[in-house]
């Protein structure tokens, strides 16, 4: 694989687990030695140095802070580290605090601290240093669906206020649309497409990339498949096609319908799914909005 990062994006490595995303974070940080090939930073080959000389941030899945300290003293250990005087890691700490919405809670245990804020003082003390490049593997899998929400947001609106690098390991889709200008999606160890977020989410290279990004009516055609997004149908015109499965939804109703080119799944409002209440639904397809990719959902 071979990938770059300019200076103040975010890059999201996403895949699923085991595709070798967090074995790529800690090659870029040091902290695994790759078989070959080489790791830049600034302009410098840093293959061989040492985590701690290569002026980074790095937030882990479990946060790894120190429990005995006080958050202050956890923000403030980065810092201290990297020589600077107790007073000027605290006021660094401080201000690394005030980022990330904690600063009333600088005296508090780590034990004290609900999920979210434990992820947030992990995410000072990596920011506390100021380094220009931040490394997140997996922040936010281990907080809940509603915390996680409001933290995509926080995180989104902090990378933007600060001119720090990020590279961010996630398998959450949702999670990389949120907070990355760039991603590159991984499978067995390679890179299988690299791009704008929004490109890469609404032009998908092939199958199993397009089912892997949520994509449902994905259509095999031997060594080809049909991507057939939802917006290419329109309701209310054109054939009758029997409605085979429903169900109701916080939006509407998911419904399945059978249709010439396969099972199609569409996600209806609650106007629309009106128009199924028969047991049929009429559909026209624009043709010009079907693409079609390499089918490599079997290959590995």
């Amino acid at each position: 694989m071979s990938l770059s990062l300019q200076t103040s994006q975010t890059l999201a490595l996403l895949g699923p687990s085991g595709s070798g995303k967090s074995t790529v974070l800690r090659m870029v940080a040091g902290l695994e030695r790759q078989d070959s090939g080489e790791v830049w930073m600034a302009g410098q080959d840093v293959s061989r140095a040492p985590p701690e000389a290569r002026n980074l941030g790095l937030v882990f899945q479990d946060y790894a802070l120190f429990p005995h300290l006080r958050v202050l003293a956890n923000v403030a250990y980065g810092p201290r580290r990297r020589g600077k005087s107790k007073a000027q890691a605290e006021q660094q700490a401080r201000e690394a605090l005030e980022l990330v919405g904690l600063s009333q809670l600088e005296g508090r245990r780590i034990g004290e601290l609900s999920g979210g804020q434990q992820q947030r003082v992990a995410l000072a003390r990596a920011l506390a240093p100021r380094p220009p490049l931040l490394l997140l593997d997996e922040p936010l899998s281990n907080l809940d669906e509603q915390l996680r929400g409001q933290l995509r947001q926080d995180l989104r609106t902090l990378f933007e206020s600060l001119s720090t690098t990020v590279l961010i390991v996630t398998h959450d889709q949702r999670e990389a649309l949120a907070l990355a200008d760039r991603v590159a999606l991984m499978r067995s160890g390679r890179v299988v497409q690299v791009g704008g977020a929004a490109e890469v989410f609404g032009t998908p290279a092939t199958a199993w990339v397009a089912e892997f990004l949520g994509q449902p009516n994905v259509f095999g055609r031997g060594d080809t498949a049909l991507l057939v997004p939802e917006s290419a149908f329109r309701l209310g015109e054109g054939p009758s096609y029997s409605v085979t499965f429903r169900q109701s939804t916080e939006e509407g109703q998911t419904v399945r319908v059978a249709h010439e080119l396969g099972e199609i799944t569409l996600h209806l409002s609650s106007r629309e799914a009106e128009q199924a209440s028969g047991g049929v639904l009429r559909l026209s397809l624009d043709q010009s909005r079907v693409r079609e990719v390499p089918d490599d959902r079997l290959s590995i």
